[in-house]
C-alpha cells in the first residue's frame, strides 16, 4: 500500500479530535467489510485491513503495523460495463419489436427492458474493489490519509465519528490558524507581491499567499527553518508552477501554468507576480541533512499530491512502516513550522519592512 512503498501518493494530513478508544480495534471491526459475495446493487464503503483489499479481519496482527494503526477504506461494487448493457438492452428491444410487430419501443418499456436487464446479469458481474489508505500515529494524535479528494476525506470522516466518536479534523489554513492562534485565517492581511499596491477589492488567498511566501524565502535564505530537537531544514521550489488572481481582482486568464525550461527563474514567472498573480500550485522539495521529501502543494485545497518520502534505512515490514510514519510526522511539523514563520512574518512589527522587501524580490528577480 502506498505509505509502506516506495512511490508517489497523494496525502491529507489530519489531527485527531481526541484519541482513539481503547477498543478502537474492536470498534472497527464491527464497521468491518463483509463478503463480496453480498455486494449487491449498492457500493458498500467499509473498512478493511491494511495489508490487503480482501482481509475485512481487522485485529492486532492484521492492522498495526509499526505500532501504528493501518487500515482502509475500501469501495466495493458491482457494475455492468456500459457497452455490455447497451447490448443487452437492444438484443432485448430487438426482440420485443419482433414479438409486437413494431417498429419503436415506447419509453417505458426501454426503461422497463433496462431495470430487467440489470436484475438479470448484476450479480453475474465480479465486483470491482479501490481503496484508501488510513494510517493513524497514536503517538502524536495524528491521522494520514493517501487521498486529495474531499468526497473520500468526507466519507474517512463520517467513518471515523460512526465507529470511533472521534473526528479527523484535516490540516488547513484555517485549521492551524484557529489551533495555533485562536484566530480564523480571515485575520491573515492580503498579502501584495506585484501589481495593484493595495489590497482593495482583492479576495483573501491565505493558502496561496502561503505559497508564494514559501518561494520568496526559498530564494533569499534557502528556506532555512529551525525545529530545535527535530532538526534544520530547507526549503525549494520547482516547476510546474500554477498562478492565478484572487478572484475579485481576476485580469484576462485567471490562472496561467508555467513548466518549461526552469519555471520559477522564467520570464513568465516573472511577469505573473509582476501583474498581481500569486502561486496557486507548486512542486516543493523539503531538506533535512540528507533526507529529502518531494511534493506538490495545492494552495487552494491544501492537499499534497505525488508526496516522495527519504529512502530510510529501514527494509523489515514493521520498521519500514514506522520509519514511513515518522517521516509523514516530521513533515507536518515542518509544514506547520513553516507556517507558524509565516504568520509571525506577516503580522509582526516588521511587516511593512517585509512588504517592501517581497515587492523588490518580485520586481527585479533575474528572469530568462
Amino acid at each position: 500500500m502506498p505509505i509502506e512503498t516506495k512511490g508517489p501518493f497523494a496525502l491529507t494530513f489530519c489531527n485527531l479530535s481526541a484519541p482513539l478508544p481503547d477498543d478502537y480495534l474492536a470498534r472497527l471491526n464491527q464497521g468491518a467489510a463483509g463478503k463480496l459475495d453480498n455486494v449487491k446493487d449498492e457500493p458498500e464503503i467499509a473498512w478493511v485491513s491494511g495489508r490487503h483489499l480482501l482481509e475485512t479481519e481487522i485485529d492486532e496482527n492484521t492492522s498495526i503495523l509499526g505500532g501504528h494503526l493501518h487500515i482502509n477504506l475500501r469501495k466495493a461494487e458491482r457494475k455492468i460495463p456500459s457497452s455490455l448493457l447497451s447490448a443487452i438492452c437492444r438484443r432485448d428491444e430487438l426482440a420485443y419489436m419482433l414479438a409486437n410487430q413494431t417498429a419503436v419501443v415506447p419509453r417505458q418499456m426501454k426503461k422497463q427492458i433496462k431495470e430487467e436487464a440489470i436484475e438479470k446479469n448484476l450479480m453475474k458481474m465480479p465486483p470491482t474493489i479501490s481503496a484508501t489508505t488510513v494510517a493513524v500515529n497514536r503517538a502524536f494524535n495524528e491521522m494520514y490519509a493517501v487521498t486529495g479528494s474531499q468526497k473520500v476525506m468526507d466519507t474517512i470522516v463520517s467513518g471515523f465519528i460512526k465507529d470511533l466518536d472521534v473526528e479527523p479534523i484535516p490540516v488547513t489554513i484555517n485549521e492551524m490558524m484557529i489551533r495555533f492562534y485562536k484566530e480564523e485565517a480571515n485575520a491573515l492581511p492580503n498579502i501584495i507581491f506585484g501589481g495593484k499596491t493595495n489590497s482593495a477589492g482583492m479576495d483573501p488567498t491565505p493558502g496561496r499567499d502561503f505559497l508564494t511566501w514559501l518561494w520568496y524565502i526559498s530564494e533569499v535564505d534557502g528556506g532555512a527553518l529551525d525545529l530545535g530537537e527535530w532538526g534544520s531544514f530547507q526549503l525549494g521550489i520547482e516547476g510546474p508552477l500554477v498562478f492565478g488572481f484572487s478572484s475579485g481582482e481576476a485580469q484576462g486568464a485567471e490562472e496561467s501554468v508555467v513548466k518549461k525550461g526552469c519555471p520559477q527563474l522564467s520570464a513568465e514567472a516573472k511577469a505573473a507576480l509582476a501583474v498581481g498573480k500569486k502561486l496557486k500550485r507548486a512542486k516543493l522539495l523539503l531538506v533535512r541533512d540528507q533526507e529529502v521529501w518531494t511534493f506538490t502543494f495545492d494552495a487552494d485545497k491544501f492537499t499534497f499530491s505525488g508526496v516522495n518520502l527519504p529512502e530510510g534505512e529501514e527494509n523489515e515490514p514493521n520498521s519500514l512502516f514506522e520509519e514511513r510514519v515518522m517521516f509523514l510526522h516530521i513533515m507536518k511539523l515542518a509544514f506547520e513550522g513553516y507556517f507558524k514563520k509565516f504568520v509571525d512574518t506577516v503580522t509582526g512589527p516588521d511587516r511593512a519592512a517585509f512588504e517592501r522587501d517581497v515587492r523588490k524580490w518580485a520586481s527585479e528577480r533575474e528572469s530568462y
